[in-house]
């Protein structure tokens, strides 16, 4: 199979965000600090606390939600060349090769550790924090399916919660 891929900023943005909410550690971040906030919003209006503790945790909530919706998704989407760029992938029976006018790369199957689909991409993992975002607009809607297949076949499955 062979695709032409190019980025919708939006979409990698939206793609970015979802890899951030995926990550074990920053849900339980996230759950920790949406405790905290509900506790101690509860405690303020029993009248059990001073309002301190409640606008700190309102504070540490609202920076939370900025920095893994706006900040760092923006951050990483400037910094990386590769959504700004257009690409053809190869997709193989043995690997699969990625490449543009500069050049190509080629990743066996063994180098990704996992996979899963979210709504406008598949993130196809290496490690934990490196990865390539497959845009599904760039796959006809009948070649989706063969492609999920070969994504099981190849790679782990993992989906997004």
């Amino acid at each position: 199979m062979q695709f032409s891929i190019s980025y919708n900023k939006k979409k990698v943005i939206q793609g970015l965000r979802y890899h951030f909410i995926t990550r074990k550690e920053i849900r339980i971040l996230l759950i920790l600090v949406n405790i905290f906030a509900i506790t101690s919003a509860v405690l303020f209006y029993t009248k059990r606390i001073r309002p301190e503790p409640f606008l700190l945790s309102s504070i540490i909530w609202i920076f939370l939600m900025i920095s893994f919706w706006y900040l760092l998704p923006n951050i990483i989407y400037r910094r990386s060349g590769t959504f700004k760029d257009n690409f053809t992938i190869f997709i193989l029976e043995r690997q699969v090769r990625l490449q543009n006018k500069r050049g190509y790369v080629e990743w066996s199957w063994n180098k990704f550790t996992h996979y899963f689909e979210s709504p406008n991409f598949f993130h196809l993992y290496f490690s934990p924090k490196s990865f390539f975002l497959l845009p599904k607009e760039c796959i006809p809607p009948d070649r989706l399916d063969d492609l999920r297949t070969i994504f099981r076949t190849h790679i782990t499955h993992r989906s997004a919660k």
